[in-house]
Formats: C-alpha cells, structure tokens, sequence
C-alpha cells in the first residue's frame, strides 16, 4: 500500500472491534479514528462501551469524548471531523485505522452524504417529546402516513433513522429520499473495509454479558446521573432509554435489565443488515483477521 490509507474495522455491537483495532493500529504505529456515534460524548462512558484508559494511553484515538451530549452531532459532523482528522494522521503516518458500528457515519466518510435543509428546533424537540411519550408506535404511524416512501425501505425498528425521517418531512413537506443523490465523493486516499463478525448465539451472549459487566461497572449510576437530560437526543439510546424507565418507575430494575440486553440484540442484527449491503467489506471472525496483512 503505496497510496495513504484508511483501514475500516466494522461490525456490530460486542463482536471485538476494538481490541482488534488497537492491535492492527499498534502493529502499525498509527492512530485509530472512533467511528461510534455515542463513544464521543464526554458525559457518556459506561453504557457506550468507550475503549478503557489504558487502551486510549496505547493508541490515540480521535472522536472519543470529543463532544458534550449538548452538541449537535450527526453524520455531517462526523464526516467533517474524520476528514480532518485523516488529514492530521496522514501528515505522520501513511496508514490509519477507523473503527466502528455506526453505518451511516461510515458511509458518510467513505462516500460523502447528502445535504440535507436544517431541521427547526421546535420541531425537532416536538417529534422527540413524541416519540418519548409514546414510543416507537408513533414514529411507525406518521411515517406510513407522511413518508409512505420513505416508509417502505427504511428500518422499522430503528428510533434513530425514524426521528430522522419525520423531521425532514415536517420540516420540509419532502420525503428523506428526494435529498438523496447516490453520488459518492472522491476521497484522496485509499479505503479498505474490513466487517468482523461472529456466530449469532455466540454474539448475543457476548452481548448478555456485556450488558451485566456494564451494570456491575456502575451503569445504573451512571445513568442517574443524566437523568436531567434524558430528553436530549444523544441519550435516545440502548443502555440508557431503558433505564430512564425504570427511574420513571414504568419497570423494574430487572425489566429494564433484560430490556437492555433485547434491544441491544436487536440493534446488533440491524448493523449486520446494513453492513452485509456493502459488497466492499471483506469479513473476518476477530480471531482470524490477519494483521500481518496490513504490515507490509
């Protein structure tokens, strides 16, 4: 690899991204790029499974407790720091690594994305208080009627991608897909995609797992501790959406538990969804990807 590189290491939640690409980054000497739109958030540790001190002390990461849970952050954002952020790597080494499960921040890098009009805050805040009150039902209903387009390829099950959706259409009387282009933008470096992955009983265990080291980590706590906050759209999330539950007294601390652990499973499974659309990424287990690949 002559040409300055990015090597990206995706998959979904739980399957051993990180610490294989703490090893490959460590193996070359560069730095890693977090592509994980929860991880930079300063206020936000435990729940989003950040990388521990010691592994930020081995390897520098950018887009890791960059950002306040106040801030404005979306694919956009992301695109214009991890662009920057290359740029910076590039100037010191010839290869760096991006890791991540967050698909539309990857593809935003990867190929540039769609300029989308400014969403009106009342808006914003109106579809979000929505969507708290009443849940995903609601989102699913007013985009089968407002954005039947849009509605028929989009991910049912995903908040995220949903809120997204309404507030372009009641923003703008559009439909999401009249802003989407298909263009993709050059980039000036190489890009090599890599997916890890795992056998799915073997994934969702490791994700059972995960979730209860998170709660002996303190994740309850945490979570407490943001409890003035849980309308804002950084904590509409897995971890944190079902223990607000639980402080709201709608389920026990058990339910909310068990809540987690589901809803994790499920995001799991939309992540591989998206990323086997990507006939780009070559796929690995952790434990077969070949470093010394890469060393050359």
């Amino acid at each position: 690899m002559h040409q300055n590189t990015i090597i990206i290491i995706c998959g979904p939640t739980a399957v051993g991204k990180t610490a294989v690409a703490i090893r490959l980054a460590e193996a070359l000497r560069t730095e890693i790029i977090s592509a994980d739109s929860r991880q930079c958030y300063c206020e936000l540790n435990v729940g989003v499974a950040k990388p521990s001190r010691e592994e930020l002390a081995t390897v520098h990461h950018y887009f890791i407790g960059s950002h306040s849970i106040s801030d404005t952050v979306n694919a956009g954002v992301f695109e214009k720091y991890a662009l920057a952020s290359a740029e910076k790597i590039f100037t010191k080494h010839r290869i760096a690594v991006m890791v991540g499960g967050t698909g539309l921040y990857i593809k935003a890098f990867a190929e540039g994305i769609d300029q989308i009009p400014a969403i009106d805050p009342i808006i914003r805040q109106h579809v979000n208080e929505a969507y708290n009150e009443k849940g995903l039902v609601y989102l699913q209903e007013e985009l089968a009627t407002k954005d039947s387009e849009f509605w028929k390829i989009s991910e049912q099950q995903n908040p995220q991608r949903l809120i997204r959706a309404l507030e372009v259409v009641l923003s703008t009387g559009k439909s999401i897909t009249t802003f989407r282009t298909g263009n993709k933008e050059p980039r000036p470096f190489n890009i090599i995609k890599i997916g890890l992955e795992l056998p799915r009983e073997e994934l969702y265990n490791r994700i059972n797992e995960r979730v209860e080291v998170m709660v002996e980590n303190g994740l309850v706590k945490e979570v407490e501790t943001l409890l003035s906050f849980k309308e804002n759209n950084a904590l509409q999330t897995v971890g944190y959406r079902e223990l607000f539950e639980y402080f709201n007294n709608k389920v026990s601390l058990d339910e909310a538990i068990t809540n987690i652990k589901t809803n994790t499973r499920h995001y799991a499974k939309r992540q591989m969804t998206w990323f086997k659309k990507d006939i780009e990424i070559a796929w690995y287990t952790p434990e077969t990807f070949p470093c010394e690949a890469f060393l050359l």
